[in-house]
């Protein structure tokens, strides 16, 4: 909610504005990194999200001169821009390290930073929050426990990824495997987007004590609905196990179907 107050302070109004004030924007350079890097990728990886990184600086200045600037898009910066410097003199041995093991390296560094902003009681999502929120409700203790949850479900969703990454390369030695390398990673972050949304909308609706507070199906949803394109992907990319692509398309139409009717 935005209030005149808020406004007068010279925050920018309108689409574009809000845009920047989602946390998962900030975000956006390292998912793009985490789902690109691999075996003969890593320039390309590095050079995207780097460029990402500093677009969103830029056109965050140039829209929103006001605002703040914020731990995740300076880290944004910092770690890629490093990146591209470690992996311009790297020599291929360490270069072929980067390539199996950066997506795992920005996808722990990422989790180190939403625990640690919370350990340090400023939660990263708070800093995006507080410029869509009247400044008298900043140190609301609902509206910190919000940022407190918030982040805690990206640092989980991060960990996953990392986690699932760190096993196709450690123990199946396949940066590029389907499970690990991008359908685990991508369900994580669809889920933490999503619960990015649904959260707020579930403590408003309870905070004006309506009664048709969102349910967790409307939590669920986008998710089941992954499943369809993800069982196309395995009966295109992993043919030994059509079976399990033919029971996830035809799970994830039934259950979309099914929380559809109840959200």
């Amino acid at each position: 909610m935005r209030t005149k107050g808020a406004e007068g302070r010279g925050r920018a109004t309108g689409p574009a504005s809000g845009f920047l004030e989602n946390p998962v924007v900030g975000m956006a350079p390292w998912i793009l990194f985490s789902l690109l890097v691999g075996p003969g990728r890593f320039e390309v990886a590095v050079g995207i999200a780097l460029a990402a990184a500093l677009a969103l600086v830029v056109v965050g200045r140039l829209v929103h001169r006001a605002a703040s600037w914020k731990l995740l898009e300076l880290a944004d910066v910092v770690f890629f821009a490093a990146l591209a410097v470690i992996g311009a003199l790297a020599g291929d041995g360490t270069l072929r390290w980067l390539e199996t093991y950066a997506g795992e390296i920005a996808n722990l560094t990422l989790t180190v930073i939403a625990f640690g902003s919370m350990a340090v009681r400023m939660p990263f999502t708070l800093q995006y929050a507080r410029e869509r929120t009247d400044p008298s409700l900043w140190h609301a203790p609902a509206f910190l426990r919000a940022n407190y949850v918030i982040t805690g479900a990206w640092g989980l969703a991060f960990l996953v990824a990392a986690l699932a990454g760190g096993f196709g390369d450690l123990v199946l030695h396949n940066p590029d495997n389907i499970w690990t390398g991008w359908i685990i990673q991508i369900l994580a972050i669809v889920a933490a987007v999503r619960f990015t949304v649904w959260y707020p909308q579930v403590l408003r609706a309870r905070a004006d004590g309506r009664g048709g507070a969102p349910r967790a199906a409307g939590l669920l949803l986008p998710l089941a609905g992954l499943l369809v394109p993800i069982g196309i992907a395995v009966l295109v990319f992993d043919g030994n196990v059509w079976w399990l692509g033919v029971t996830l398309i035809v799970a994830g139409g039934l259950l979309t179907k099914s929380l559809q009717a109840r959200s």
